[in-house]
């Protein structure tokens, strides 16, 4: 039988690009585990496609039941409406994030995910709890540096 794995994500920008965080909140069972980091320059869609990402690499046995909690219409639409799979057979020509959604197919098939979209900011416990851990760690005092954003340049393929 597949592990359930519950998993809550949120991003945050201080400005849209600036810094930003991803947090990100595994649950299974009465295991959570918590996950965040802040970079120095983002952008909100990007740190909430990274908290994704980040909590399903941190799963250790593939084939995981995973129902992904996101306030992100950016990131559940793409996926639920298959929009993400359009854009890899089309590679990915005109679309921003490329980097992220590269590394976001390659965990995906590893596990059975689906997808909830909910509100922000609607007392959902595990979705607050990603938040704060997004925006803290966008304010932390070392960021690091978002290698697949670079500020005034286009996010598109360079090849």
């Amino acid at each position: 039988m597949a592990t359930e794995i519950i998993m809550y994500t949120d991003g945050a920008a201080s400005g849209n690009p600036g810094p930003g965080g991803y947090g990100t909140v595994l649950l299974s069972g009465k295991h959570r585990k918590d996950l965040s980091e802040g970079y120095r320059e983002t952008t909100n869609n990007r740190m909430e496609l990274l908290a994704v990402i980040v909590g399903l690499e941190t799963l250790k046995t593939p084939g995981c039941k995973v129902t992904i909690y996101s306030d992100s219409k950016y990131v559940v639409d793409s996926v639920v409406k298959g929009w993400v799979f359009g854009w890899q057979k089309k590679g990915f020509k005109g679309k921003k994030n490329i980097d992220l959604w590269k590394r976001f197919l390659k965990i995906y098939p590893k596990h059975q995910v689906t997808f909830q979209w909910i509100k922000g900011h609607a007392n959902i416990p595990g979705n607050e709890i990603a938040d704060q851990l997004a925006v803290d760690a966008s304010k932390k005092q070392q960021l690091l540096i978002d290698e697949g954003y670079k500020s005034g340049q286009s996010e598109q393929a360079l090849f």
